[in-house]
């Protein structure tokens, strides 16, 4: 009955720790889950900001357009059609960059996320349950018994208990 006991506080054990395991990282995702969102966030701010702008842009252009309309008689309408244009693209340039910086921004954002699920992913495959808490333990009890050594010696040089050593003689057959 002992052993079944070691054997289940053993399992027990490894399934706290892999528990914990999860928790963290369920802990990790969910930080980092909500610094995605805060990021969002301001790029939807920012994006609310560009479109009053439009809106502003918008608006001086039917200005702009009214005046060409007054100032028509003085001028042809290829430089109307020029001025008009110039005039749109002073307007739109500044939020070309500003986009193409914010297209910077995200697909930076996005690549970091990347690489972090790739890391976490092959974490989490890395992780496995060992086939035996002691490894070749077994092997070094049956060896130093075979040499007389008792079973009191053998345990406090291999750092188990006596309970597991007399454990791995039993099931080898040996004692």
């Amino acid at each position: 009955m002992p052993a079944q006991y070691m054997q289940y506080f053993q399992l027990e054990y490894i399934i706290v720790v892999m528990a914990g395991i999860i928790l963290y990282l369920l802990y990790y995702v969910y930080s980092k889950d909500a610094q995605y969102n805060k990021n969002i966030h301001s790029i939807a701010s920012v994006v609310e900001d560009l479109n009053r702008e439009i809106f502003y842009l918008k608006k001086n252009t039917k200005e702009i357009e009214l005046k060409s309309k007054v100032n028509s008689k003085h001028m042809s309408d290829e430089e109307i059609y020029q001025e008009i244009e110039r005039s749109v693209y002073d307007l739109v340039h500044p939020l070309s960059q500003a986009l193409k910086q914010m297209q910077d921004s995200v697909d930076m954002i996005e690549a970091q996320v990347d690489s972090r699920v790739s890391n976490l992913e092959s974490g989490v495959k890395q992780i496995s349950i060992p086939g035996s808490i002691h490894g070749n333990d077994d092997e070094k009890v049956i060896a130093l018994y075979k040499q007389g050594i008792d079973v009191e010696t053998i345990s406090k040089e291999l750092h188990i208990s006596k309970a597991e050593v007399e454990f791995v003689l039993k099931i080898n057959k040996i004692k």
